[in-house]
């Protein structure tokens, strides 16, 4: 895959859950305002509920209150019928329809006080009373061929009209106006109208109400405060012929934003984890399609190292087997031992690049058997300082050794051991410009034993050090191959030093050197 398919596949990837989550968000955003609108148009309907059943509760206290009085009052003061009448005659089923309405004035004489202790009494109250009745006349003819005239009567009586009824009404709520508004409506009457209200709409919150006149709270309330101005809800209460009040009823719900939370709570956990699990995936396949990409990257550039180890050795080889077929080589047998130990000792280094090979993949898959016996660390340093320090020698450089460390005995394979320790001193060989400079320190730490090589050649930067005991990492210097290695050396020594149990870490800067720590268990 290209690096420029790559870019844009992952771009469109991005896009795609950032889509994904902007839609989710969107989704619970816009289901919380639905919710808030409903639960809004809900609490408008119950307050215009209880309002309604608190004005007809009232007027039926007045009109209870008026019959009362109108039983204990005895005789009438005086009284007063006026009557309307309707005549019409049908020729053709000789009917005639006579229909009356007339209205009953009774003066009881009684004072209009009895609303309010504090009215003047300047007015009194009459009682009306509606009367309907109709007749109808029909003439017939007899046996004897007299005429007879059957009336059929109908009477109703008590009854008004929707106009006259609301009339009587007025009169009740003007003269209510004047009354106190904690003597019209306790906080109790509200809060239980409003508790059954609420519960009959599947609402179970807590709620402060209270009847504010001109924006000013009177004393029917409930006993905590409303400060969450965002979440009230008023009506008017107590509205005169106009539709005008004074007051009005206030109810806020300090739970609100809880409540309208919790009502879509569990799909948008289920829609965040969804889009949660997506986003994992979509990271994990990221990075495994990253990581593809560089160890695609690193087994190119290790054949294209290993071609280049294999190549040198390969050609040596070659030219020593063209030099042996010379006849003059063949009669000189010093010339023949030499050019026989180069092959001996190039077919020996390409061995060795195919054992580290096969020694990291065993490793990986638990298939190397190391055998664990007791080994002396300074004299594992020693056998691997014997393998280095003739090359460091022919660079002009030195091995310095600090062997302190009073206890030096660890369970380990002496094989092993003093490969990784070669890896570790070829590498401060190779990567140091000019002499190599090198200095070997143990001490002990605790109950494990520490090896310090330390160098001052070319170091490595903070991106090469998390990266360095990575199989196949080399630091890329282009297609300049003057470091010889395929990557496998650190990795090695990790796989190894792991599997004593031990740590290994470095600690490097640029153009100054760099120190590598091997941390072993004492027995």
């Amino acid at each position: 895959m290209s690096r420029r398919l790559l870019v844009l596949l992952i771009i469109l990837m991005s896009l795609s859950l950032i889509g994904i989550i902007f839609v989710q968000g969107y989704w619970i955003k816009t289901a919380v305002e639905d919710k808030e609108e409903q639960f809004s148009n809900t609490i408008f309907l119950v307050l215009h509920t209880v309002i309604n059943k608190i004005e007809k509760r009232e007027m039926k206290d007045y009109f209870n209150k008026s019959l009362r009085l109108k039983d204990s009052i005895g005789e009438l003061k005086e009284s007063n019928l006026k009557e309307i009448f309707y005549v019409e005659r049908d020729g053709n089923n000789n009917e005639t329809f006579i229909y009356s309405h007339g209205i009953l004035e009774e003066d009881y004489g009684i004072s209009s006080a009895f609303f309010d202790n504090n009215a003047a009494d300047s007015s009194t109250i009459k009682n009306y009373t509606s009367r309907r009745t109709t007749q109808i006349f029909k003439e017939e003819f007899g046996i004897d061929g007299r005429i007879y005239s059957p009336v059929e009567r109908i009477e109703k009586i008590g009854g008004f009209s929707a106009i006259e009824k609301a009339a009587f009404e007025d009169v009740f709520k003007e003269a209510a106006n004047r009354v106190p508004i904690h003597k019209r409506v306790s906080p109790q009457e509200i809060e239980l109208l409003m508790q059954k209200e609420l519960r009959d709409r599947g609402i179970d919150l807590n709620f402060d109400y209270g009847i504010y006149s001109k924006g000013l709270a009177t004393r029917v309330r409930s006993s905590n405060s409303m400060d969450q101005i965002e979440s009230r809800y008023r009506a008017q209460i107590f509205s005169d012929s106009d539709g005008k009040s004074n007051y009005n009823l206030v109810v806020s719900f300090p739970d609100k934003k809880k409540f309208l939370i919790s009502s879509v709570i569990e799909m948008a956990i289920l829609s965040m984890v969804f889009t949660f699990v997506i986003l994992i995936a979509y990271a994990s396949a990221l990075y495994q399609l990253i990581k593809q990409k560089q160890i695609s990257e690193i087994k190119t550039d290790f054949i294209n190292n290993m071609t280049h180890e294999f190549k040198t050795p390969i050609a040596t080889i070659n030219l020593a087997l063209d030099a042996l077929k010379n006849p003059k080589a063949s009669q000189n047998t010093e010339m023949v031992q030499r050019y026989m130990q180069m092959i001996r000792d190039e077919n020996k280094r390409m061995h060795a690049q195919v054992e580290n090979v096969l020694r990291i993949s065993k490793l990986e898959k638990n298939q190397m058997d190391i055998k664990k016996d007791r080994v002396d660390v300074h004299e594992v340093l020693e056998e691997a300082l014997a393998h280095v320090e003739l090359m460091v020698e022919n660079r002009g450089g030195y091995i310095k050794t600090h062997l302190d460390a009073k206890r030096s005995e660890i369970l380990g394979n002496e094989f092993h051991l003093t490969n990784i320790f070669v890896n570790i001193l070829d590498n401060a060989n190779k990567y140091s410009p000019d002499e190599p400079k090198i200095e070997v320190f143990t001490e002990i730490v605790k109950n494990s034993i520490v090896v310090k090589i330390t160098d001052k050649g070319a170091g490595m930067s903070k991106a090469v050090l998390k990266r360095i005991f990575e199989k196949f990492y080399r630091e890329t210097t282009g297609n300049i191959h003057n470091i010889k290695g395929h990557g496998l050396g650190l990795a090695y020594v990790k796989s190894i030093v792991e599997d004593h149990q031990g740590e290994v870490y470095v600690e490097s800067e640029k153009d100054k050197g760099s120190t590598f720590f091997v941390k072993l268990p004492l027995i």
